[in-house]
C-alpha cells in the first residue's frame, strides 16, 4: 500500500494526518501489511500502528510532526517511571505484536516547539516521543533518520523481543532530556550500529522509580557496534532503576565527546538490583570520566530529601538500591578530564563486585567538573580513580597516564585489589 493512494486526503498535501489514519485503517481491515512512504515532504499529526504492519518511510521521504499540542491527543504512558497522560508520540504502537518502522528516510519531531514550553513550565502534560512501543511484542525499528525529538527519542516501554539496528539519532545537545534510546522494563532487547548524538543520555536502560505501580526487571539487553557522540552519558543503567536491570552486554562501541562513558545512577529509595553486566571492546574520547557508578545521583522528584544525600549509614530495606557483579574489558580512553573512574556507592550497600580487564585510560587537558552528579560531590581534574564505599572491586592490567596525584583514591571502606 502507498501513502499517496490517500493523497485526497492530505489537505492539498498539507497535512497528511486523516491520510496516514485512512491508509491504516484499510490495512488494519485486511489484516496488516506494509505502508509505503515515497521520498517527499509529509506534514503530519501522530501515526499509530497495530499488529502485522510495518511502516516503510523510504530515502527522502520526511515526516515532519506538527508543532501544535493540540495535534496530539493524551494517551496513558509512563514517563520517568510514572504511569500519565502525556501526548502522543509521532509513531506509536500499544499492545501490538510484529510491528516494523523501517526505511532510509526521516522522522522529524521538531521539537524547537516543545523544548522552551519546558523551560518556562508552561507544558501541562509530558512531551511526545518520537517513536513508542508500549507493552509490544516482536518490534524491529531500523535505518532510519530521527531527529528534533522533543523529548526521549525511542521508547520501548513494556515491550518483549526488540531489534534496534541502524539508527541515526540526532537532537541538539542543549534539548532537554532528549534520550536517544531508552529500553524501559523490557526483555529480549538488541540495539547494534546505532550513530546517537543527543542532548542527554544517548542509551539509557530503566526500569521505573519506586513510585511504579508495577515493577519490572529490564533484562536481556544486548548493545553492539553503537558509536555515541555527545550526549551526557554513553551507556547509562538507570536513574529508574527499581525493577531491576540485570543480564545487560554491551561490546564494540565508540564513545566521542559524551559526558560520562558507562554511567550507573540511583539513590535510596529508588530499590532494585543491577546485576551481571558484561561490557568489552570500549574506545573513548575527549570524555569527563569514563566510569561513572553513583548511588547518591540527585536529580529529580525528592532530590532534597535527606536520604538522598546522607552520606551516613541508614538502614536496609526495600528501598536500597544494589548494584553488584560488573565486569568492564577492553577499554581504551583518551583525553578523559576529570576522572579515570568515579565510584560512589552506600555505606549500608557498597557497589560490590566490578572488575576491571585490560584498560588504559589516558588523561587530558580539562578543568574542575563534577563527575558525579550529586550533593558535595568532589570536583575533580586529571584524577584516577575516586572510589568510596566499594568492596571486591579488581583491577587487572589497568593503566592511568598522565593522572594528577594518586591514581588511587580510596577510603578505607574501598576495597580494591590489583
Amino acid at each position: 500500500m502507498n501513502i499517496l493512494d490517500y493523497a485526497a486526503y492530505s489537505c492539498g498535501g498539507s497535512d497528511w494526518t486523516h491520510a496516514f489514519e485512512k491508509a491504516i485503517f484499510d490495512l488494519r481491515r485486511q489484516g496488516g501489511g506494509t505502508l509505503h512512504v515515497p521520498a517527499g515532504l509529509y506534514p503530519t499529526g501522530p501515526v499509530r500502528l497495530y499488529d502485522d504492519m510495518a511502516l516503510d518511510v523510504e530515502a527522502g521521504a520526511e515526516l515532519r510532526f506538527h508543532r501544535d499540542e493540540n495535534a496530539y491527543p493524551l494517551v496513558e504512558m509512563e514517563y520517568e517511571g510514572k504511569k500519565c497522560m502525556m501526548h502522543m508520540p509521532c509513531v506509536f504502537a500499544v499492545d501490538a505484536k510484529r510491528v516494523t518502522l523501517t526505511g532510509r528516510g526521516t522522522l522529524n519531531g521538531q521539537g524547537d516547539h516543545w523544548w522552551p514550553r519546558v523551560f518556562d513550565h508552561s507544558l501541562e502534560h509530558p512531551r511526545p516521543h518520537l517513536v513508542a512501543f508500549y507493552r509490544c511484542e516482536d518490534v524491529v525499528l531500523e535505518n532510519l533518520r530521527l531527529i528534533n525529538s522533543a523529548v526521549w527519542t525511542v521508547h520501548p516501554l513494556r515491550c518483549k523481543n526488540v531489534v534496534i539496528r541502524g539508527l541515526y539519532i540526532k537532537n541538539p545537545y542543549e534539548s532537554p532530556n532528549t534520550d536517544g534510546i531508552d529500553p524501559d522494563s523490557c526483555t529480549d532487547v538488541r540495539i547494534s550500529d546505532c550513530t546517537i548524538d543527543v542532548g542527554d543520555d544517548c542509551i539509557a536502560i530503566k526500569s521505573g522509580t519506586e513510585t511504579t505501580p508495577e515493577k519490572e526487571a529490564c533484562e536481556r539487553i544486548i548493545i553492539t557496534g553503537c558509536h555515541f557522540l555527545r550526549g551526557h552519558g554513553g551507556v547509562v543503567l538507570g536513574s529508574e532503576m527499581s525493577g531491576g536491570i540485570k543480564n545487560v552486554v554491551v561490546s564494540s562501541c565508540v564513545f566521542y565527546g559524551t559526558d560520562r562513558g558507562v554511567r550507573l545512577k540511583t539513590r535510596r529509595g529508588r530499590g532494585g538490583t543491577v546485576e551481571c553486566v558484561q561490557m568489552s571492546d570500549l574506545v573513548m574520547e575527549n570524555v569527563v570520566s569514563p566510569f561513572v557508578f553513583n548511588m547518591y545521583y540527585y536529580v529529580g522528584r525528592d532530590e532534597r530529601m535527606r536520604h538522598v544525600w546522607d552520606k551516613n549509614a541508614l538502614p536496609v530495606d526495600g528501598g536500597t538500591p544494589r548494584l553488584k557483579d560488573v565486569s568492564i574489558s577492553g577499554v581504551r580512553a583518551r583525553g578523559c578530564t576529570s576522572c579515570a573512574g568515579f565510584f560512589y556507592g552506600l555505606p549500608e550497600m557498597p557497589i560490590d563486585g566490578v572488575t576491571l580487564s585490560d584498560v588504559v585510560i589516558e588523561m587530558g587537558d580539562g578543568y574542575i567538573e563534577d563527575p558525579g552528579m550529586m550533593n558535595d560531590c568532589p570536583r575533580l581534574v586529571k584524577a584516577g580513580f575516586f572510589m568510596r564505599n566499594v568492596k571486591r572491586f579488581t583491577l587487572n592490567r589497568v593503566k592511568v597516564l598522565n593522572a594528577v596525584g594518586e591514581t588511587l583514591d580510596a577510603d578505607e571502606s574501598a576495597q580494591a585489589e590489583a
